[in-house]
């Protein structure tokens, strides 16, 4: 039980820093190509989404299957397809692309709090006051690596705000949504098939794959990064991490991704980095060993 706790808990760290690559990819797809958030999520989803579900037949045909046949399988991807990837790839870009990436990163790490919220709900209990703790501290680190402690700083417009409250909320449904596919199925087929349902419906109306395709060697390098990468590898161990430390300890320690943002951002973009940002980092990484060590205890 504890190896697969650990498991969970390394996967859950590498599909935060992927998304952290990721982000800095797709903020310098919009700065220098100017594409579309819509845009970025059809090619995303749908190349993601052939890849995985090809795997998928090569690997674990008859989970596949299974899982077609049956109708309320097909029902729950369906809705984690629309409310889960759908909903928290588009609502996240549109957050940067309507206010920008610092204000989207705030207010889409509100998700954790809900995904608390949520689990005690289901689940009838209080949080601990470590975890309360660990989610004041991860909401801390977060605001300071987007605002370096500067309130002022933060500019919200309208649609801004909309959108990345949405993020926050489509965190929750990404998190829980799939739990009983996963733990069915597993991450691959389900991840494949909702990424090809999502797509699909993100191509149909941002009419994506009518438009001409940009040859550009940079554009394609980062579009396929940000498709193997960013979305293929870290959403399925995202997906395998929920499976193996649950869906609020996932979502926690998912919240490295600000920090491997940054890093990334000092090295491509060329941004410098401060002590205050440093002050961050120590936020995110405490929050990551108190929740660790409190579930942990918790499995003993």
């Amino acid at each position: 039980m504890k190896d697969r706790f650990k498991q969970g808990m390394v996967m859950t760290i590498s599909a935060g820093i992927a998304w952290g690559f990721s982000g800095t990819c797709a903020e310098i797809l919009f700065k220098n190509f100017g594409i579309t958030p819509l845009y970025l999520s059809s090619m995303r989803m749908v190349f993601s989404g052939l890849i995985l579900t090809i795997a998928s037949l090569l690997t674990n045909k008859e989970n596949l299957i299974s899982m077609l046949k049956d109708k309320r399988s097909v029902l729950e991807l369906v809705l984690f397809a629309l409310f889960g990837l759908l909903f928290n790839q588009v609502s996240y870009l549109e957050a940067i692309n309507n206010s920008n990436s610092g204000t989207a990163t705030i207010l889409q790490y509100i998700g954790p709090v809900f995904c608390m919220i949520t689990e005690c709900i289901l689940i009838k209990r209080l949080p601990t006051k470590k975890e309360v703790g660990a989610i004041m501290l991860a909401m801390i680190g977060t605001f300071i690596l987007a605002t370096h402690g500067d309130i002022h700083r933060i500019y919200i417009t309208p649609l801004g705000l909309m959108w990345g409250l949405f993020s926050a909320f489509a965190i929750v449904f990404y998190t829980f949504l799939p739990i009983r596919l996963i733990g069915k199925y597993g991450a691959i087929p389900v991840t494949g098939c909702a990424m090809l349902i999502g797509g699909a419906i993100t191509s149909t109306c941002s009419k994506a794959f009518l438009q001409p395709f940009n040859t550009n060697p940079k554009f394609i390098m980062l579009l396929v990064l940000i498709i193997l990468l960013g979305t293929i590898v870290s959403y399925t161990l995202y997906l395998m991490g929920i499976n193996r430390c649950g869906p609020v300890v996932a979502s926690m320690l998912a919240s490295i991704e600000p920090v491997s943002a940054t890093v990334f951002m000092v090295i491509l973009l060329n941004v410098p980095f401060t002590g205050i940002e440093a002050l961050g980092f120590a936020c995110i990484f405490v929050t990551v060993f108190i929740l660790a060590r409190s579930r942990a205890t918790n499995k003993k």
